[in-house]
């Protein structure tokens, strides 16, 4: 019955609209049929996708990998998650995805997810 959230790195493309090139990605480990299905048991165990409560646009990726361009091609796949219990979810306020982190000198191949909850609710 407590607020909690689940985030973090999950290395898992869970829809093919996750990845600006979801056909580069099939026989990765991160698209396969057993990843997805692990993240997918965490949201049947009643946990909430914030990008999808905050109806982040498609396109919304966090990961850039530094060969080939990536970045610069926007050949981008979506991999950090926040998930949401309930309680948590109840309390969600909004999500940012900051993209333009990955633009920043020396960046990570990630990009920060910020995700706002009231926590006086």
């Amino acid at each position: 019955e407590e607020p909690l959230a689940l985030c973090g790195d999950y290395n898992c493309i869970l829809m093919p609209e996750d990845a600006a090139k979801p056909e580069a990605w099939v026989n990765d480990a991160l698209f396969q049929p057993e990843t997805r299905a692990a993240m997918n048991g965490l949201k049947w165990l009643g946990f909430s996708d914030a990008h999808e409560l905050g109806k982040e646009p498609k396109g919304t990726y966090t990961f850039w990998d530094y060969q080939a361009g990536a970045w610069q091609r926007n050949n981008g796949i979506r991999i950090d998650y926040a998930l949401l219990s309930a309680q948590a979810a109840d309390r969600f306020r909004g999500i940012e995805t900051h993209r333009d982190a990955r633009d920043m000198e020396k960046p990570s191949d990630h990009v920060p997810v910020v995700v706002d909850l009231d926590l006086e609710g």
